[in-house]
């Protein structure tokens, strides 16, 4: 079965290679997202800037090049707060199916992140967030151990579809997660205990979601098979199959796990639908 990508960062032309990274155009990756059996991508944005290589500008134009292959997801700088929800209004008659990825880094309840949810929510955009364990550590929008921000925004704005990524964010699907900041930062390993606040969470709040994407929702999933079966059962009609990839050289492993497991039975077919496609077409519109 094809699957949409959630979660995809590539550039109008080919950012070239450092000695850590490179960034693929839209054209090269059409042939790698092939490879995987990927038949759509989210664009992930980085910012409002035009120069950046996967800014809103460049986002917008690969969506409408190939607009069979691609949407996009706008983003929003920390600057002019006033103007935020006239801005997003904006990006959404380009085109834009949600923000994504935020990745402000302030705390979940500074006001600058409140009104972009206020304004998320009235637009209708689901908000996709990269989450960081501390201000000025790295990028993403900061939350504490064990998620008391998030729990306190899923409240304030029921009506707003919320999707977590990245490590801290799955960190806080077992219920011994440990609180220190280099524990958040690691991608999970061995088995999920019982009790998980993101659990807890997904459990309380129809309003949040889940981006699987990269090794941080990878290894979240596939650390403890029996148990990462399970939550994909329980949440089918709110986890999403994403990639985070970069360059037509990266890969990912969970994309050809969630295969296997559906061929040999494992998952159910409708949890491996609703994952690799239907839940993203339903909640994007695509």
């Amino acid at each position: 079965m094809k699957k949409i990508d959630i979660h995809l960062h590539v550039s109008l032309d080919p950012v070239p290679k450092t000695e850590s990274m490179f960034i693929s155009s839209g054209e090269e990756m059409l042939h790698h997202l092939d490879a995987l059996g990927i038949e759509k991508a989210i664009l992930m944005s980085a910012g409002e800037d035009p120069a950046l290589p996967f800014g809103n500008t460049q986002c917008h134009t690969l969506a409408k090049r190939y607009p069979d292959r691609y949407t996009w997801m706008c983003n929003i700088d920390a600057a002019e707060p006033e103007t935020i929800g006239a801005r997003l209004r904006q990006y959404q008659a380009q085109g834009a199916v949600g923000i994504g990825e935020l990745i402000i880094n302030q705390r979940l309840d500074a006001p600058l992140l409140r009104q972009v949810f206020e304004a998320a929510q009235a637009l209708q955009m689901p908000v996709l967030f990269h989450m960081s364990p501390a201000e000025g550590y790295g990028y993403g929008i900061v939350d504490e151990a064990g998620l008391p921000l998030l729990e306190a925004a899923l409240k304030t704005y029921p009506d707003l579809k919320i999707i977590g990524h990245s490590q801290p964010f799955w960190h806080e699907i077992s219920g011994d997660a440990k609180p220190d900041l280099e524990s958040r930062m690691e991608w999970g390993k061995g088995p999920v205990a019982e009790n998980g606040r993101l659990v807890e969470l997904l459990r309380s709040y129809p309003n949040l979601y889940a981006d699987v994407s990269a090794n941080s929702g990878g290894c979240a999933i596939m650390r403890d098979e029996a148990f990462g079966l399970g939550f994909l059962e329980e949440f089918q009609d709110r986890l999403m199959f994403g990639t985070d990839m970069v360059n037509v050289e990266m890969t990912f492993p969970l994309g050809a796990w969630l295969d296997h497991q559906w061929e040999q039975g494992n998952l159910s077919g409708e949890a491996y639908q609703k994952i690799c496609f239907e839940n993203a077409k339903r909640i994007f519109c695509l």
